[in-house]
């Protein structure tokens, strides 16, 4: 009996303290009363001060929906601007939270740089930009070009591997950031600037005379963007990675920003829907939350779709077509876990 009574002291100290650490960024926000969120420094639809000062765009909605979950507040954030060079130092060394950040998950990134990546929230690829009058028609033609490339990047890797594949020496312009990569771009010192191709959408609004510039055809990389978190956190992790499972599934399930408030009045027929609104299952405890957590983060920023529409779609400056970004049932490969 006194094994057993000692044992079982042990394990409830060890769960105690297991328990409060998996708990400490959780415990951290609701005392600072805000989610630190890193974010670009500016990306046009991504992530952007407006004219007011204001951030908005697509990551930063992101951003928005974990601190209406989990502080029912999607105000209640404070970004935290970051380079493709330094963003991850600033996420472990806790002046972050959290990050969405137009990242590519990888294997190093996860296991080396100890981050816990979140739902792919955009699903992406590497290209190029170049000038009309250059008459370049494809990648395999840029043998000599000067290339701006954003240094601590996958893109970085991915164009000195297509390029060594397809045996064609180039330049290598270095910056740090993408305001840096216009600026040379436009300013001649390059002749090509290549990163994801929502960011090279973007980067090409930021230019005095957008259609002067094309896109190349070639799609050189994958490149699963999503938020990430600390190692170590595994409550914490799970808020993220939730929120964004959330915001897909409410594209899936006809959940808009307009009609969520009045679906979680009351269970419907549909138990999907209940689970995600919280009027059924009790699934917000498992994550530390109340039930109203998604109904929360979908009040403040829409689902998914809504999100992307409003910052990156047909209809803005970006003008991106769902694409690969599509629900899996539409074309797409969009797909969230479910909530059971």
């Amino acid at each position: 009996m006194k094994f057993r009574n000692t044992a079982a002291a042990a394990a409830a100290l060890i769960f105690g303290a297991t328990t409060a650490a998996h708990a400490a960024t959780l415990d951290d926000v609701k005392r600072k009363g805000e989610v630190a969120c890193v974010v670009s420094t500016s990306l046009a639809g991504f992530a952007a001060p407006d004219a007011s000062g204001r951030y908005t765009g697509f990551d930063v909605d992101f951003c928005r929906a974990v601190a209406a979950a989990v502080l029912g507040d999607p105000n209640k954030v404070k970004f935290v601007p970051a380079t493709t060079k330094n963003r991850f130092t600033v996420l472990n060394s806790g002046e972050g939270d959290i990050l969405f950040r137009n990242t590519t998950e990888t294997m190093s990134r996860d296991a080396d740089l100890k981050l816990s990546f979140l739902p792919v929230n955009y699903y992406d690829g590497q290209g190029f930009l170049i000038r009309k009058s250059a008459g370049i028609k494809s990648a395999t033609e840029l043998g000599g070009a000067s290339v701006c490339i954003q240094t601590g990047t996958t893109t970085e890797l991915n164009l000195a591997d297509f390029m060594r594949t397809n045996g064609i020496k180039y330049d290598p312009v270095p910056v740090e950031t993408n305001e840096e990569a216009l600026t040379n771009y436009e300013g001649g010192r390059c002749d090509v600037y290549t990163t994801d191709a929502s960011g090279i959408a973007a980067t090409r609004t930021g230019l005095d005379n957008p259609s002067a510039h094309v896109i190349l055809p070639e799609i050189i990389s994958k490149e699963p963007l999503a938020g990430a978190v600390r190692h170590g956190d595994d409550q914490w992790a799970d808020i993220g990675k939730w929120v964004v499972n959330a915001l897909i599934n409410a594209e899936e399930l006809g959940i808009t920003q307009r009609n969520v408030k009045s679906k979680a009045r009351k269970s419907g027929d549909n138990p999907k829907v209940n689970r995600l609104l919280g009027t059924e299952g009790g699934m917000g405890a498992m994550v530390g939350l109340d039930d109203k957590w998604a109904v929360r983060a979908i009040s403040a920023v829409g689902n998914y779709g809504e999100i992307f529409e409003r910052h990156i779609g047909k209809k803005t400056p970006l003008g991106l077509e769902r694409g690969l970004n599509a629900l899996w049932k539409d074309g797409g490969i969009l797909y969230a876990a479910p909530i059971r």
